[in-house]
């Protein structure tokens, strides 16, 4: 099992759903970075569940940093993230732990592990692993915004309801920063809540696309080929459960234009080199060009629906019919735009360092 990622920044997840506890670890941090723990439990707070587009298992997160941390500055060594669990239901699980839920990873689970995975809340393979993500997050993103570097993701998309794009980078950042059901235009909250709520009423769930800008990125960070920024990004947010497609810039749209439409023309401003346009997101020949990296996740409906689905038993390897038990979020992409952000910070921080060294960020402080 593979359960690391990262090349100067390394980043480890472990635990399981209904496990004691789940975490992180993150090798290779800079030392002297503020260990903000206001900030880590914001970030915390902004993937919790809330109201009735989510599941009911609240959980607190309160962390509990076992090593690389002294006197509230990262020491250098290897920055370990501990997160219990405590409100379980492990027996929801119990009744249907052979069924195959489609759209999880039971079935694959299975065959990979030989059946010794923990299955009770999707185990390893839960989006409840992404609380460690994001709690990793709150320790690198400060760290790139006195690098002047800051991000942010918005719902641009639920069942069709469409928020209005990026407009001036910097404020809208800030704005979802603060903002537990992230959206650019406000007044389409209430509009995509009330659809999600609809189809949680039919037990059923929905997706929708996220957008998020990365700002204030320096020119030159990436490689050519097999390292550039876009595979890097690409390779990591796949590992957000339930992201299904990933796009840059203008992505699938330059297919149906031409050259002269979508080609980001080059021009001085203030001794800086800018472009007219962004359709590429900010990256050429897989290297930041110094404009806002953006890139758009399609998010697939959450798959545990009540609804009864056809499934297969494992153990008799026969049909069979499933209705779940247990928790679950109708929608979950109003969580996950903070598991974005975060995984998307740590790439980046990942990539910073790999161009000027670890000891670069010591600057920030």
């Amino acid at each position: 099992m593979k359960n690391s990622i990262g090349e100067n920044l390394t980043v480890t997840l472990f635990g399981e759903s209904h496990g004691s506890y789940i975490g992180v670890v993150l090798d290779g941090l800079a030392p002297g970075l503020k260990v903000d723990s206001d900030f880590i439990n914001h970030q915390l707070s902004l993937r919790r569940p809330s109201g009735k587009i989510s599941t009911a298992r609240v959980e607190k997160d309160e962390y509990i940093i076992a090593s690389g941390s002294f006197n509230e500055k990262t020491t250098g060594t290897p920055l370990t993230i501990l997160i219990p669990n405590q409100v379980q239901h492990s027996k929801d699980y119990e009744k249907t732990a052979m069924l195959a839920r489609p759209g999880h990873a039971d079935y694959t689970a299975n065959i990979k592990y030989h059946g010794f995975q923990d299955y009770r809340g999707g185990g390893h393979f839960s989006g409840r692993i992404t609380a460690a993500l994001v709690a990793a997050g709150g320790v690198v993103i400060p760290a790139l915004a006195k690098k002047g570097i800051t991000i942010g993701t918005h719902i641009k998309n639920l069942g069709g309801i469409q928020d209005r794009d990026f407009d001036d980078y910097s404020k809208d950042i800030t704005a979802l920063g603060n903002m537990e059901f992230a959206v650019l235009d406000e007044s389409k909250a209430s509009e995509m809540k009330a659809f999600a709520e609809k189809v949680a009423a039919d037990g059923d769930s929905v997706g929708g696309v996220l957008e998020t800008a990365v700002v204030g990125m320096p020119a030159g960070v990436g490689e050519p080929w097999f390292g550039t920024l876009e595979s890097v990004l690409s390779y990591a947010l796949f590992s957000i459960p339930a992201i299904k497609g990933v796009q840059f810039g203008a992505g699938f749209d330059m297919v149906c234009g031409f050259g002269s439409q979508y080609n980001d023309a080059f021009y001085m401003e203030n001794g800086k080199v800018v472009t007219k346009t962004n359709n590429n997101g900010g990256i050429n020949g897989g290297i930041s060009n110094g404009m806002p990296i953006t890139f758009r996740c399609a998010v697939k409906p959450t798959p545990s629906i009540y609804k009864e689905q056809n499934t297969i038993d494992m153990n008799k390897m026969q049909d069979a019919k499933l209705v779940i038990q247990g928790r679950h979020d109708p929608a979950i992409i109003h969580r996950a735009r903070v598991v974005v952000d975060s995984v998307a910070a740590l790439v980046i921080y990942d990539a910073l360092a790999g161009r000027y060294g670890t000891d670069w960020f010591m600057e920030a402080e």
